[in-house]
């Protein structure tokens, strides 16, 4: 008896190829040749999606499947979806902390000038000048 009552999902079945089962009947973690052919799938697809200006996959979904056939079938085909969906959701988030550090970065710089906290090269100037 598990946990959770048995249900029914139409166009899930339990016995899926790509998530073998333990022998006490739970899920076996990817080994890691799986994880790297998924890895390696997930790059080429976000290589294809910078050569063609697209951060978001999940938004531009229709756009990055016409602009990415090839890439795309092979990354949901190497990769699990969960792990397609939290990598997509990860792109986004890296790309927008990267952008919140570099604003950060130049307002700081932008303070430090107009405090007169710069040298001449732009560099800091340190406790004694």
């Amino acid at each position: 008896m598990g946990w959770l009552p048995s249900i029914s999902i139409p166009g899930i079945t339990s016995s899926s190829p790509s998530a073998p089962k333990a022998p006490d009947g739970g899920y076996q973690a990817p080994l890691r040749t799986t994880r790297e052919a998924c890895y390696e799938s997930r790059d080429a697809f976000f290589d294809c999606l910078d050569a063609n200006d697209i951060l978001d996959a999940n938004k531009h979904d229709l756009e990055s499947r016409q602009k990415c056939p090839k890439e795309v079938e092979a990354y949901e085909r190497d990769c699990a979806r969960s792990w397609i969906k939290y990598f997509k959701e990860k792109r986004v988030m890296e790309y927008n902390r990267d952008q919140t550090i570099e604003k950060i970065k130049r307002d700081d710089m932008e303070a430090d000038r107009k405090a007169g906290r710069l040298g001449r090269g732009g560099e800091k100037k340190g406790w004694f000048g």
